[in-house]
């Protein structure tokens, strides 16, 4: 898993593009998807673990969100309703059906064929790890570490309150430490 970096576009360029798009602007709806779009994907995709559920799934949010927009508080950050948004399409979408697991390619080049097969084999390992965690605790963890959301917007966005994020957030490290203990144990 990797950490991304914050978003370039302030919450001042959000807030004039969502009033832009109220105001009847598509281009200025199409900046917001094309801004949040990305991180909504790969936050779906790594929730469902499935490729095409998670572009399916990010075209719903954002239709979602047109339908929306107007519902968006001024001192809500845009990229935590969003990823609120698309929570509640994942999660209509488990209680229609399993997710499915889609192959993906993994990582960068990596120098030798033996370096490439640790790295996938350790990317497979965390990913199954990861698919043992409930799909609530799941969403919290990847919502802090991979999409770098606060305690408070995390709780915002799941519906919890802080003190809960932290009390999950924490069991859900302990639950992974707990799953790839066994594989470390074996390397040392």
């Amino acid at each position: 898993m990797r950490a991304e970096p914050a978003a370039v576009a302030d919450d001042t360029d959000d807030h004039r593009w969502v009033a832009a798009a109220l105001a009847g602007d598509p281009a200025a709806f199409r900046a917001l998807f094309e801004h949040h779009a990305p991180s909504v994907r790969r936050f779906l995709r790594d929730l469902a673990r499935d490729a095409a559920f998670a572009d399916e799934a990010t075209q719903e949010t954002f239709v979602r969100a047109h339908a929306r927009l107007a519902t968006l508080r001024d001192d809500q950050r845009l990229r935590p309703w969003l990823l609120g948004i698309a929570r509640r399409v994942f999660l209509e979408e488990l209680r229609r059906r399993r997710p499915r697991v889609a192959a993906e390619p993994v990582g960068d080049e990596v120098a030798s064929p033996e370096a490439d097969l640790l790295v996938a084999e350790e990317v497979r390992l965390f990913r199954a790890a990861l698919a043992r965690l409930s799909a609530e605790r799941r969403g919290v963890l990847l919502l802090r570490i991979d999409h770098g959301l606060s305690y408070d917007e995390i709780a915002a966005v799941v519906g919890l309150t802080t003190a809960q994020v932290r009390n999950e957030l924490h069991r859900g490290r302990q639950d992974l430490r707990g799953f790839l203990a066994p594989y470390f144990e074996e390397r040392s």
